[in-house]
């Protein structure tokens, strides 16, 4: 009767989400070339502990800007993904971010973050936030953001594991080629 119930929730939360969210097809953008990343707009969100959460604190990380909700069936099956990613990159200056847009607050999203064991930080959204990144139309959406602040890609819907690891890695190796050709300047010798 349990797995019963479950499959009904589940069924009506995706269903829900289509009606809301206008079912879009699932679209994932391939890392765009650095000229054409423009800014991600900063927000000031509290996260679980009451703490303020600026993006503008993650400059100089690549990171994983996801926009989920407790009820969204795609964003059950990306979590893992993004525990597995945090876990796996946190080392080389890589971070995941989620925003819950969830209407019932913290009330609903603990206990969920409790039971999907959710390892990187999370914060609540609002109508704001999102129409500061265009207006989320779908759950979930996720941004992938350079360690300049710079949208470098936009996944909407559910999208493949594959996906976002090739995106990661991208980033991840962008900067440390950036970093390794840097032109050196020559010191000045005996200038007067």
């Amino acid at each position: 009767m349990h797995i019963k119930r479950t499959a009904i929730a589940l069924l009506l939360a995706f269903l829900f989400a289509c009606s809301r969210y206008g079912g879009h097809e699932p679209r994932a953008a391939a890392v765009k070339p650095d000229a054409e990343r423009h800014e991600a707009p900063d927000f000031s969100l509290k996260d679980a502990d009451g703490k303020t959460v600026r993006l503008s604190d993650y400059k100089g990380k690549v990171v994983l800007l996801d926009f989920w909700a407790t009820w969204c069936g795609p964003c059950k099956i990306e979590i893992p993904w993004f525990r597995e990613f945090q876990r796996k990159h946190k080392d080389r200056g890589f971070e995941v971010l989620g925003i819950a847009m969830d209407d019932d607050g913290w009330e609903e999203v603990k206990p969920f973050a409790a039971r999907m064991n959710i390892n990187y930080r999370l914060v609540l959204g609002n109508d704001a936030t999102s129409q500061m990144y265009g207006g989320i139309e779908a759950l979930p959406t996720t941004f992938l953001i350079d360690r300049k602040g710079k949208i470098a890609a936009a996944h909407v819907g559910l999208s493949s594991k594959k996906s976002f690891e090739d995106g990661i890695e991208q980033l991840l190796q962008d900067s440390i080629s950036t970093a390794t050709h840097r032109p050196v300047v020559p010191a000045l010798i005996g200038a007067r």
